[in-house]
């Protein structure tokens, strides 16, 4: 019975922080992701913060999955959504704009970025990453998130794409 109306409690005191959402939106990009969970949660995040999805080339699975369905819960309505079959489709779609390539490749810290309203935070699959054609001749928008190497070889997808996407939101803050 306590655990009943402490949830209650809980949701009786949630609240929108005041907070100036950027315009236009940062952009997730999702380049072949494989496991349907990760963006399930990806696009709950999108629908958080008003960014919108792009999911690139060959999925790793359909999206009438129920794993991503169940992941996303009844946000997906509140995401705003495109599919593109390829990058170059992507980029003929969406035009000119600044792409940030998260990657463990990358040299510099996400937290060294300028980010600017707008940008595009893109992502590789779970286990390739971003394809190298992607990132050669863009090593000076190749971000990586610092983590013990010594340890793990890259970070869970779903989180990535939430320390960059707040980061950038924190920075447009200031």
């Amino acid at each position: 019975m306590l655990y009943r109306r402490a949830m209650k409690h809980e949701h009786e005191r949630r609240h929108a922080l005041p907070f100036s959402w950027p315009a236009p939106p940062f952009s997730i990009v999702l380049v072949e992701p494989e496991i349907p969970q990760n963006t399930g949660n990806i696009a709950r995040l999108c629908a958080a913060t008003g960014s919108p999805l792009h999911l690139v080339g060959p999925l790793g699975f359909q999206l009438s999955s129920s794993r991503l369905r169940r992941a996303g819960l009844d946000y997906w309505d509140s995401v705003t959504l495109a599919r593109h079959p390829s990058w170059t489709a992507f980029e003929e779609t969406e035009g000119d704009g600044r792409n940030w390539f998260f990657s463990t490749r990358g040299r510099m810290s996400y937290t060294s970025a300028r980010f600017m309203p707008g940008d595009r935070l893109v992502f590789g699959s779970e286990s390739k990453g971003i394809p190298d054609a992607l990132l050669d001749g863009n090593e000076d928008r190749i971000l990586a998130i610092p983590m013990r190497v010594d340890h793990v070889r890259s970070l869970n997808l779903a989180g990535t794409v939430s320390i960059a996407l707040y980061e950038a939101l924190r920075q447009v803050q200031s």
